[in-house]
């Protein structure tokens, strides 16, 4: 069977089959199993269900849309890896919308379809980004068997040109590889929180990297095949919260021109990970909360209850408890996603990581400008050695994009990095590792000390019971060391 207007039922306007309430045992499994996601562009709501129905068969989660501006807010809103598109949306052209698809999503894969297949539409289409062309009618063995290249080709190239997916168990992970032992430590606890089916809370100062991990955390749990799917919550407003996370129904506001599933609903089976979580308004909040505790939610608009299998991975850099004291985050919700926090131990507080993850980022960082990778000269390494980094791993990573562009020679130095030289004489300790018996003065142990405890216990009143001593005392003796 083909799918066209000339012999497909669905696309002559009979009705479209229901589906049964009960899925077949392969159905059920491949469902269960889910390892990517698509995205089917047609204007005809029959072809747009033969595709789902086709390409779920082979394993895919589905989303289909009709018009150029709904691809555009699916592609906004989510992350596919392959997209169906049609040649021609109603008077509107599919190739004109290809630019922008991959501009949001650089990698995917898209095929083209079209009743009109000619030589230069083909042509046309893959100057402008498609991996290939469909012409109809065709058969759903065809189709599975374009998607099952497009899949492959879309992820080689994703994992050749993303530095975030290589830094989250790409090809390379020397991003993971780590000589702290506070960052040794809070690897091995995220590594066994991976495994654990329970919210996970992120906090950490801004810049550590708590995007990365929680990709990382995904690539290591029980969900690593099906969808990760990311919200900054800082970026949306009131108003878009509740759509963007849970989703809407046509009508709902004045620009929900259909139907659209939110971020829970497309991470059916994976990770959503809320970023800046804290910036929820308080009516986010209470949906939220209803999610975590009994995996139902509706859409916006919408009285139907939905249900989803997805695990929550919220991030935040702000002081969470305070924001629960003034009220504007519920206590509950703040207990529901605190069983299980990682606190990301900030730049300072593991030196002995600034210079391999400095080559680290200078090798990636010489690969995408395809520029010669120079060499950090001493100067350079004792710089970034005794600087703080109060913007952590995002201020490392643009010092030495910086120093990359702006070097003149072959060595980098302090300059080139925009931070301070070091000083003439000799460094203090924080050169080399601080450890119990090693060549280093009573006040660089306090140090590190303090570091440590502070980095691992979930408040500074807890730290400072650790420690025997006050909380002024603690406060103090942090900004003397500058750790605070």
């Amino acid at each position: 069977m083909t799918f066209n207007r000339a012999n497909c039922p669905w696309a002559m306007g009979a009705s479209v089959p229901a589906r049964s309430a009960r899925p077949s045992i392969h159905a059920k499994s491949m469902l269960e199993n889910s390892q990517w996601r698509a995205l089917v562009v047609d204007d005809d709501a029959g072809v747009r269900q033969s595709l789902r129905l086709c390409l779920e068969s082979d394993g895919a989660r589905v989303l289909g849309v009709g018009t150029t501006q709904g691809t555009l807010d699916a592609v906004e809103r989510a992350g596919f890896e392959l997209v169906v598109l049609d040649l021609w949306l109603g008077s509107e052209s599919g190739l004109d919308v290809i630019p922008e698809i991959l501009h949001r999503q650089p990698g995917v894969a898209i095929v083209v379809i079209t009743a009109f297949a000619t030589f230069e539409t083909a042509v046309e289409a893959i100057k402008r980004g498609a991996y290939d062309y469909l012409p109809k009618p065709f058969t759903p063995d065809q189709v599975r068997q374009v998607a099952r290249r497009a899949l492959k080709h879309g992820r080689q190239r994703r994992l050749a040109s993303s530095p975030d997916l290589a830094e989250t168990g790409g090809p390379d992970d020397a991003f993971f590889e780590t000589e702290s032992p506070i960052n040794r430590t809070f690897l091995q606890n995220a590594l066994r929180a991976a495994g654990a089916e329970v919210p996970i809370l992120l906090r950490g100062e801004s810049g550590t990297g708590k995007n990365v991990l929680a990709k990382w955390l995904w690539l290591q749990s029980a969900r690593a095949k099906a969808p990760f799917v990311g919200v900054n919550c800082a970026s949306l407003s009131t108003a878009l919260m509740n759509s963007t996370i849970f989703g809407h129904k046509q009508g709902a506001f004045a620009a929900a021109s259909e139907d659209a599933a939110g971020s829970i609903e497309l991470a059916e089976g994976g990770v959503v990970f809320l970023d800046e979580v804290s910036d929820l308004s308080l009516e986010s909040q209470s949906r939220l909360l209803r999610f975590l505790n009994d995996g139902t939610f509706e859409r916006l608009g919408e009285v139907k209850q939905r249900r989803a299998n997805v695990r929550v991975v919220a991030a935040t850099n702000a002081p969470i408890e305070q924001h629960v004291r003034a009220g504007r985050f519920r206590e509950d919700l703040f207990f529901r996603l605190n069983v299980l926090t990682l606190q990301v131990p900030p730049l300072r507080d593991r030196r002995e990581d600034v210079i391999s993850l400095a080559h680290y980022y200078l090798r990636r960082a010489a690969e995408r400008q395809r520029r010669p990778e120079p060499a950090f000269g001493v100067r350079a390494e004792r710089a970034m050695l005794a600087y703080d980094w109060p913007g952590n791993l995002r201020e490392l990573k643009n010092a030495v994009e910086r120093a990359l562009i702006l070097c003149p020679g072959s060595t980098i130095g302090p300059d080139d990095l925009g931070i301070p030289a070091p000083t003439e004489e000799g460094q203090p300790a924080l050169d080399r590792p601080v450890a119990l018996g090693a060549d280093v003065s009573l006040e660089a142990l306090e140090r590190e000390h303090l570091a440590r405890v502070a980095a691992r216990a979930p408040t500074l009143e807890s730290a400072a019971r650790i420690l025997g001593i006050d909380v002024t005392t603690l406060q103090r003796k942090r900004k003397r060391y500058r750790l605070a």
